[in-house]
């Protein structure tokens, strides 16, 4: 393990860290606007 295989797995794991860190921000936007959306087809704000 030379410290260019080590650099190369900090930067794969950071890249790995954001794609899911973006994933899941992206998820929480989308229950949030569908769940305002069966809120609202409910009738729940009516």
């Amino acid at each position: 393990m030379g410290i260019s295989a080590i650099v190369i797995a900090l930067v794969i794991a950071f890249v790995a860290w954001k794609v899911l860190t973006g994933i899941i921000k992206f998820a929480l936007i989308a229950v949030l606007l569908v769940g305002t959306a069966w809120l609202f087809s409910q009738g729940g704000f009516a």
